[in-house]
């Protein structure tokens, strides 16, 4: 445990997030705040709300027992395993009732009725069956990614960002602040999920970046091209997506741009993931009486999109070309560890914790662009 984990993670912004409405901040397991302190700082980036980035500019706050979103619930099977699952599109909710196998009214109801009876793998396996983003609750560990030891310099690199939402813009972003030139790519057809969320958040995301958008029907040359002069490709689909387009991963390494992919569980899996229940997948999860809850604001979200900022510096510098897997899961996971010692008190309309190392005030998000 680092020993300002408790600090960083109350004036993050973050600690404010987690919990409920009305109930004391809770502290997320392990490291998340300070590893991404340490990565931000390695890499002499100054943007310290960047895990609470999106709820500063939606105005979100904690939501237990759902998260900040509100899309995505923890609730328990019947064997005593946790599942985690969210619901933030109109097709997922459609799915419930061949989800629970029944008809359906509300859907958290049905959700929580129908884990009443089913086994926790049995019940992650049919979530992943019909497409829905979710999966059980576990401690799963995973090796630390180490930060970097000098500040890389990626003036007159060029990167081609196909990614989507919240993780990989934010690399992108980042990287831009390192001085590579990045290339924002859409598809007229389906543009960035993220154009329907904060503008202002997007444009945190994206403003910097050169954007383009692609018709993928009639003009797949054009990104062709610009993957073909790319140094570093960031994207965020499921492989056989971009193979569908012409765009094997493997073979654009061959031919000397690095790629790196970000997925909810890593390129061999199919799975899909949103922030919110990835981190509590990889065990970033509170308990607020008795029960499960998320913390943060999809935090895995930007725990991997800074952590991916490390590994393609080290991809973009390196003596050759490489593919680099990004499982959102693992970078999550590999923040775990035990929670430290502490005590919640409140303070006026706010609320301080104190650990071993002192007394910290629990900062708001706010906005640091």
């Amino acid at each position: 445990m680092s020993s300002c984990e408790v600090a960083a993670w109350a004036t993050s912004g973050a600690m404010a997030l987690s919990g409920t409405p009305t109930g004391p901040p809770l502290v997320a397991p392990g490291q998340p705040a300070s590893t991404v302190a340490a990565h931000l700082a390695a890499l002499g980036i100054d943007r310290p709300g960047v895990l609470a980035e999106r709820a500063a500019h939606a105005g979100l706050g904690p939501n237990a027992p759902w998260s900040c979103g509100g899309a995505m619930r923890i609730l328990p099977a019947s064997d005593g395993e946790s599942l985690a699952l969210s619901l933030p599109r109109p097709e997922d909710r459609s799915l419930i009732p061949a989800l629970v196998e029944d008809d359906v009214i509300e859907e958290w109801t049905a959700v929580a009725d129908w884990l009443a009876r089913t086994s926790g793998e049995d019940a992650e396996a049919r979530v992943h069956l019909l497409g829905l983003a979710g999966g059980l609750v576990r401690h799963r560990p995973a090796p630390p990614i180490p930060a970097m030891t000098t500040r890389p310099d990626l003036r007159g690199a060029l990167v081609v960002d196909l990614t989507a939402l919240w993780a990989g813009p934010l690399c992108g972003a980042l990287l831009g602040e390192l001085g590579a030139q990045v290339i924002k790519v859409e598809s007229r057809q389906r543009p960035d999920g993220a154009r329907s969320g904060p503008p202002a958040f997007f444009q945190s995301l994206n403003g910097a970046k050169r954007q383009v958008q692609i018709d993928l029907r009639t003009e797949l040359h054009e990104l062709r091209s610009l993957v073909a002069s790319a140094d570093l490709v960031l994207e965020s689909s499921r492989p056989r997506a971009l193979r569908h387009l012409g765009l094997d991963a493997e073979e654009v390494v061959a031919s000397g741009t690095s790629w790196l992919s970000i997925t909810a569980r890593g390129r061999a899996s199919d799975t899909i993931g949103f922030g919110d229940d990835v981190a509590a997948c990889a065990g970033l999860v509170g308990r607020s009486d008795g029960a499960l809850v998320p913390v943060g604001d999809a935090l895995a979200d930007p725990l991997t999109g800074v952590l991916a900022t490390t590994l393609a510096g080290a991809a973009l510098t390196g003596p050759t070309a490489t593919l680099v897997d990004v499982s959102m899961l693992d970078a999550s996971a590999s923040t775990l560890g035990p929670t430290e010692s502490h005590e919640m008190e409140r303070t006026g309309d706010g609320w301080q914790v104190t650990c071993a190392h002192g007394t910290f005030p629990v900062t708001p998000p706010g906005l640091t662009r």
